[in-house]
């Protein structure tokens, strides 16, 4: 999963289209015909970015964002709309819009900046692991937009076996890149392949005996 994401689009065919193109590439998309729906589901979960119509029942997306704002909600927010004239524009921006874009659109477009505005949110790109996004250079694995904690040589662990999935590390190189000149032996990265067996499934490493492991999630 690439992140989470939350639809206002009450046109069913139109939202059923991004739903299929954005789950296509990975991301979880929670689609609401009505802002009073979505209203409700900001009550109880939380989203990385906000794709919002604008002429929808029960409030418009303007006011929608704008009473989000102004809750102290940042999460970033694309307006997807057929408003083209530049009182829209200008009302977008000034309710909290974080980008803009004019019905019919390009899905190819869309998708670029839903990552661009995900990398300013997070800093990096996450890469999708399993049921999970882990961040390379920070470190940090989220499931549902959630940190969960890390030791830092199981972190590093996991950064390298992404770097190499679907290949073979040797338990030499592994130790290596994790612990240097030091000899820690094998029992501390047993744990450690263990650990992550946990989160991401037994089958997500393979134990090639007598040469290292290979990693799948």
């Amino acid at each position: 999963m690439q992140g989470k994401l939350l639809l206002l689009e009450d046109d069913r065919l139109f939202g059923e289209t991004l739903v299929d193109f954005l789950e296509g590439e990975a991301y979880e998309v929670h689609h609401y015909l009505d802002a009073k729906s979505a209203i409700d589901a900001l009550y109880h979960e939380d989203f990385d970015l906000y794709l919002l119509d604008v002429n929808v029942p029960e409030m418009n997306g303007f006011d929608l964002l704008q009473q989000l704002r102004e809750s102290g909600d940042s999460t970033p927010a694309i307006y997807i709309t057929s408003a083209r004239d530049k009182e829209a524009l200008t009302t977008g921006f000034r309710s909290g819009a974080d980008d803009y874009m004019k019905k019919p659109i390009d899905l190819d477009e869309l998708l670029l900046r839903i990552e661009a505005h995900l990398r300013r949110r997070y800093g990096t790109p996450r890469v999708v692991v399993g049921e999970y996004l882990f961040d390379m250079e920070r470190l940090v694995l989220y499931r549902d937009s959630t940190p969960i904690p890390l030791p830092k040589k199981l972190a590093e662990l996991l950064a390298l076996f992404v770097k190499y999935r679907g290949e073979v590390v040797s338990t030499e190189e592994i130790l290596r890149e994790l612990y240097g000149d030091e000899d820690p032996g094998t029992g501390a990265l047993r744990v450690y392949i263990n650990k992550l067996k946990q989160l991401f499934g037994k089958e997500a490493i393979t134990n090639i005996r007598g040469i290292g492991y290979c990693f799948e999630a």
